[in-house]
């Protein structure tokens, strides 16, 4: 089949094309309804935002030289209100120079097309970024459905709903203090929701059990991060935050699970990870005690610091991050709990 008589999709994709020539956007009209999309056309970047944010889109085709905001500003913009997702633009450009193109890049383009263009070159990338934003739906689709459950795992219980949040909001605070980047940010973020969804595997009674554990319900309840790690595997856009998963338990001394690693063979992200869990059992209530309140978790650090539980140096930044936190009051700190 032509790739300018269908574009194959269960859904029929939706392109948005902006050009200040009427001529030019009756072609592309032509194009694009020949192949199967459907179109909405704008004659500069007002009307093409209007369009966006009253309508799905999946890709935008945008001419560079428009009056007003010009392709790369409008591109920009499109990028900048779909952050999260992946939304693609390609532009269009009788521009060739080496400058213009990195401007382009720069402003967050998908892909180029030089004018005069071939009509099934543009069709074949126009095919081919849509597969790719489908693709990358489904993963997000899927987190999502990951992270849900891990939320309402934890609603079972008054006394731990809301620890695997708020652990992923500590952790991305403490990765922003140590100076990581937004993505890795990110990451940290998701570790935190998802370190205890392994506990889905184990059982419920084991959980909630008053008193002390059996050694073989100890190792029972100890292969949650293990099976949390299996059933976030599959997912290729959070592999990076397996070892978080897995390894949020080791202790700085090697006595800790699954894999009784010591100091830096853990990996950086479990470290944080391990102290941001502890701050939150720390201060929150349990049925047996009071929440501590972040002077007395803070004190707990310091004096324990060199016991093997935690990355020292790591346990001293995170005093720090308190100490400023504390600047702004033990309400900061409390918005978290």
């Amino acid at each position: 089949m032509s790739p300018l008589q269908s574009i194959a999709s269960a859904d029929k994709p939706a392109v948005l094309i902006v050009d200040d020539f009427w001529s030019n956007l009756e072609l592309l009209e032509a194009i694009f309804t020949n192949a199967g999309l459907e179109v909405f056309s704008a004659v500069d970047a007002v009307s093409a935002l209007s369009l966006f944010e009253s309508h799905k889109i999946d890709i935008a085709i945008i001419d560079v030289m428009m009056p007003g905001m010009d392709g790369f500003e409008l591109c920009k913009k499109l990028k900048f209100m779909t952050e999260k997702q992946f939304f693609p633009v390609i532009l269009l450009t009788a521009l060739i120079d080496r400058q213009s193109r990195i401007t382009g890049l720069e402003c967050g383009a998908d892909d180029f097309i030089s004018k005069p263009f071939d009509a099934g070159e543009l069709i074949a990338k126009v095919r081919s970024l849509i597969k790719v934003k489908n693709l990358q739906d489904e993963l997000e689709h899927s987190e999502n459905v990951i992270l849900t459950l891990a939320v309402a795992m934890e609603a079972r219980d008054p006394y731990t709903k809301g620890h695997s949040v708020r652990v992923g909001e500590i952790s991305m605070s403490f990765a922003s203090f140590l100076g990581f980047a937004k993505k890795e940010q990110e990451q940290m973020k998701k570790a935190g929701l998802l370190h205890d969804i392994g506990k889905i595997g184990v059982d419920t009674n084991l959980l909630c059990k008053e008193g002390q554990l059996t050694g073989e319900e100890l190792e029972s309840v100890k292969r949650h991060t293990i099976i949390g790690e299996e059933i976030c595997k599959p997912l290729v856009s959070i592999r990076g935050i397996l070892p978080a998963i897995r390894n949020h338990h080791e202790r700085w001394d090697g006595r800790g699970f699954p894999d009784g690693l010591q100091g830096e063979d853990i990996p950086l992200s479990a470290r944080i990870l391990s102290i941001a869990d502890s701050f939150d059992a720390m201060v929150s209530r349990r049925p047996y005690r009071e929440g501590r309140s972040t002077d007395a978790v803070a004190e707990v650090f310091r004096s324990e610091k060199y016991q093997g539980q935690w990355d020292p140096d790591l346990v001293e930044r995170f005093i720090e991050m308190m100490g400023r936190a504390g600047v702004r009051g033990e309400e900061e700190w409390s918005k978290l709990r």
